[in-house]
This record gives structure tokens, sequence and C-alpha cells, in this order.
């Protein structure tokens, strides 16, 4: 029998470790010699962790229990491996079994199912076959010609087609070449590599080995944040033990060809998400972005041919070079083929990572993966694409997701975070938080993003706060149009979109902030007030817990709020019972 603890970030953060530990502990003590307890990564289900498989000696999975904290092991030892039957209390629901069977998993295919600091199983798992492939039966034009068949593109913001990039590389001549990853993850909401990272990080060696001998690059570097100390750990000891075995370093597969991959931890700064700017930080210089032409194909890395592609996109590499181009292409619509990894947050009751065929319309990705909007309140927007991306409002909800479809919203497919919003957001107060995030992560170089953004940013922080004057929308328009136009890089050249999209579906809520000064979500301090109704109990509950002393009134008596006193701080509102405090 095998025991199986997710310990992805996720896992690990609701503590997976210490329900790991007394599984081993419960096993030892209970003498339970033919059971041992291993480790995975995030399943996906990240809002169930932690979350304890349990194999049976045909490495069938029998029972996935979920919420799992130590005091619930002893009943699954004692219930399931002594007694032989399920813990029933602590099962998956069959609603939450939809959360994975509804999906298409591809890049997540080993994801909460290998130990990713095991080769071993993700050999048995069909691992390096591909590369195999490729070293001993394709060559280098075969392997570009059925990526290209495949219709693989960039899974890390623009989608550009994977092959031309590669078949770029490799028409360019170079004393070096190499094959960079870019795992510098930087949106805020999204963990759609982080993941593969910790829980299948052969899939990207494998997969950047494919690449590297289709563009003749002996060199492999992976950039990851300094943040994802975990995935960095499990990504050393997968480079060393595909070492041992072969898969990296001289003549792998007995061929002529050579790789080897090494990690490269970066500082943190979100403009290195930017090809340019991510090579600079590789060359030791401050990561900023340069321009282009010349572009990585010719000169990158030391100027020599580099070709650089997110996660995402290489752990779907292997897949495709086993199961063919046309199998991945099958899949998807358009030009917008295979599957896409997105990470849902937010406002949704089933937060995590999800895998769907491109062109799944947005209302089944939210509604029927991750069974809507938490307390059942109104939907109202999904912001993608990070601070690149756009707001797309409720009114566009069966907007299939594919690139085309979601370019025209305004927002983009990006790296694949879904920031889901509810009726109680306001957008205005959305927009300044993104760009508030791109504002300090610019780099500085360009006038029009280091001062146009901050510039958006006064504005916008202006309005939420009640100070917003006739005439700003229209400012900021223009402002964005000048940020776009006179930016050098992407950074700098999406920072806009938040608040474009946000004007463009939700007008309104900026002219309420304006006009009437007043926040239309309730939301924005300043433009809000806290009042208790008649359906105060006098239970005395709010004026203990206001940290001002705002709150006055006789014990079983309806309780008064003394505005002047009041800071809006909503511990109010928090800790009434009664549904007795109004905020307007």
């Amino acid at each position: 029998m095998k025991i199986v603890v997710g310990q992805g970030s996720c896992g690990i953060a609701s503590g997976a470790r210490k329900t790991s530990e007394e599984l081993a502990n419960q096993v030892k003590v209970g003498g339970f010699k033919d059971v041992r307890i291993e480790k995975a990564g995030c399943v996906g289900n990240c809002y169930l962790e932690p979350i304890v498989d349990v194999y049976d000696d045909n490495e069938t999975l029998t029972a996935r229990y979920v919420k799992v904290q130590p005091e619930h092991v002893t009943e699954i030892v004692e219930s399931h491996i002594r007694g032989g039957k399920v813990a029933e209390n602590l099962l998956i629901s069959d609603t939450d079994e939809k959360f994975l069977s509804n999906q298409k998993r591809i890049v997540l295919r080993n994801a909460g199912v290998i130990n990713p600091e095991e080769i071993d199983e993700y050999i048995t798992a069909g691992g390096y076959e591909g590369l195999k492939k490729v070293l001993t039966a394709l060559s280098p034009d075969d392997v570009i010609e059925e990526i290209k068949v495949s219709g693989l593109r960039g899974r890390g913001g623009a989608g550009f087609p994977t092959w031309f990039k590669w078949n770029a590389a490799k028409a360019n001549r170079g004393a070096n070449k190499y094959m960079v990853c870019n795992a510098d993850e930087g949106d805020p909401g999204a963990f759609m590599d982080r993941s593969v990272l910790e829980g299948d990080p052969h899939s990207l060696l494998e997969g950047m080995a494919i690449g590297g001998y289709a563009m003749g690059a002996t060199e492999g570097v992976i950039y990851v944040r300094a943040e994802y100390p975990l995935a960095i750990q499990r990504l050393e000891i997968a480079i060393g033990q595909a070492r041992e075995k072969g898969f990296l370093g001289k003549n792998i597969f007995g061929s002529s060809f050579s790789f080897d991959i090494r990690i490269k931890a970066g500082a943190g700064a979100f403009v290195c998400g930017e090809e340019t700017a991510l090579i600079a930080s590789l060359e030791g210089e401050r990561g900023m972005p340069r321009l282009k032409p010349p572009f990585p194909a010719e000169k990158g890395y030391w100027q020599q041919p580099t070709n650089i592609n997110n996660v995402e996109t290489f752990a779907n590499v292997p897949w495709i070079i086993t199961a063919g181009g046309a199998a991945f292409a099958a899949l998807g619509t358009g030009k917008s083929t295979g599957t896409k990894v997105f990470a849902l947050a937010g406002k949704i009751k089933k937060g995590g990572l999800v895998e769907v065929p491109m062109g799944l319309p947005l209302k089944d990705v939210i509604f029927g993966i991750g069974d809507g909007i938490k307390k059942d309140k109104q939907f109202k927007a999904v912001q993608m694409g990070g601070p690149s991306g756009g707001c797309i409002p409720a009114s566009l909800i069966d907007t299939p997701v594919d690139y085309e479809n979601i370019t025209k919203t305004g927002a983009i497919v990006g790296s694949g975070g879904m920031i889901v919003m509810d009726e109680d957001t306001c957008m205005v107060d959305m927009a300044r938080y993104f760009l508030d995030f791109t504002r300090k992560e610019s780099c500085g170089k360009c006038n029009y993003c280091r001062l146009g953004t901050k510039r958006m940013l006064e504005i916008l922080e202006r309005i939420t706060e009640g100070k917003g004057e006739e005439g700003d929308i229209e400012l900021l328009e223009e402002l964005a149009v000048k940020v776009k136009d006179g930016s050098m890089c992407g950074l700098g050249q999406t920072a806009p979109n938040p608040v474009l999209t946000t004007i463009r579906y939700f007008r309104n809520e900026y002219e309420d902030h304006i006009k009437n000064k007043r926040c239309t979500a309730h939301y924005c301090k300043a433009l809000i007030t806290f009042t208790i109704t008649d359906k105060c109990t006098g239970c005395t509950l709010c004026s203990r817990k206001c940290p001002t002393g705002a709150i006055t009134g006789e014990r079983k008596a309806q309780h008064v709020i003394d505005q002047e006193k009041c800071i809006k701080c909503g511990r109010c509102e928090e800790a009434c019972n009664f549904s007795a405090i109004l905020r307007d």
C-alpha cells in the first residue's frame, strides 16, 4: 500500500508536512511494514489541501481524503489501513471530483500523481521517451515540424508560435546557443509554473532538452524567481537525477547530442518576465529591456542565438513528441490548439489549477469547474492576463478562452491567471491595484512608463478617495495611449490595460465615484458610511470590536455609530450576527 500526501506549496501551507509526519509515525507504531508514505505536488484542488491519496498494492487509487489535518490521521489509519474500510467523512465529494474530471490534463498529467523527487516515477509514467525518440529517430527539422503541426504557441504571454522561435534560433550561427526557460512567474494570482516545477520538474527538463536538440543548443538555463524555494529545491534534485541517468550531459542516449541545464535564481523583478530584461539579468546586469531587433534568436544571452519559452510551453513538448503534433492540434480551436492551464483565484468557490482545451467558454471554467462565486454572490468580472491583461465583465461570460477571442475583449490569455471578482469588488480600485503593481515594477528606463503610470495611479487614487474631478476619465484614457505608445517593452505597453478595460466596461463606476462621490460596490473607504439599523438587538458585540470607540448604546437597545470617530475599518460589520450594520 502507498499513501501519497500532496506537498506542493499550497499543501504545505495548509499543514501537509505535519500530516505526513503524523502518518509516518502512526504507520511505524502500528507495524504496517508494507505501507510507505510518499509525497507529490499539487493535484490542482488547492482549496481541499492537505490531500491524502491511498493506493493499493497494484498502484490503483482507492481513496482520496481531503483537508486532512494531523488529528484526522488516526481515523484513516484505523479505518482504512487496519480495517480496510474507507473513512467516509474525509473522502472527497462527488462534486469536488468533477473539478478534475472536467479537465484535459497534458501539462498537469503527472502533477499530484508522481513523486517529483523520484525520477523513476517519471520514467514509469513515460518520461524521457520523447527525448529518446528525437535523438534516435528524428532530425532537428523533424522535431520543429512536429511542433509546427501541433500549433503550440507560447504559454507565457502573447502566444507566439513555438516552432517559429525554435527555427529562428536554429537558423542563426553562434559559437554557443542557449535554451532558456522563463520561470519568473510574477503575475498576481498566477501559480501555474510554480506548480509544474514543484510537481513535475522532469517534464520541463525533458522539454528543454528536446528544444535544445531542435535548435542546436548545448546549454539550458532556468531563470526562476528566488521566491520559489521549493521549486528550486526540486529542480536541483531533478537535474542531479537526470544527469545520473544520462538524460543530461554528454552524448545523451548514445547520440552526438550533449546538453546540460543550470538554474539561475532571479531577484523577483516583474520586468524580468520580458525576454530581453531576463537576458540582461542572466548576464549580471540590471533587469532592463533592450531594443529589438536584434531579437534573442539572433543575439540573445552573451550575444549568442537564444530561445526563451516559459515552463508550461516546455512541459507540453514531451507529450507532443510522443503522442504526435496532430493529437495536440486536435484539441482546442482554430489557431489556439491544445490545452491551457489556468490558476483560479479570487472570489471563487473552488480555487486552484485547471487545465482545459482552448476554446472552452469562460462560463464553463468559472462555473462548471470552479463552481461559481463564493457565498453565491453575483459574478461581476474576471481579470485575465494579470497586470498586462484586463477585466472581462459578466456580460461576456460566454467568451471562448482562446488567444483571439480573449484579446478582442481587451484582456489577454497571458500566463493563465484568472482572478474572479464578485459584486463587492470596486472596479476602479481593482484598476488602481494593478496599476500600482506595474508602477512599482517598472524598471524606469522609459519616461512614459516611469512617469505615465505614476500620474495615472495618482488620478485613480484621487478618484477612490472621493476627490475625482470632471475630465479625469478622459485624462486617464489619454495617458493610457501615450504610455502604450511610448514604452519600449511589454510591461509599459500593457500597463494601462486594466484601466482601459474597466473604463470600457464599468465607466458608470468611475462616474459614480467622481460625480456622486459614491463607490458603487461600497468598497472604497472614503466613500462609504456604516450605520446601524433597527435589526440591532443590542448585543454590544460591535461596540466591543470597534477600535476607536465610535459605537455606543445600551445593552438590548439599538446602537449608533459616531461618524466623526468611525475609521471605516468594517470590524463592526464582520462582528454583527444579525445583519444590522448597513454599508452605504
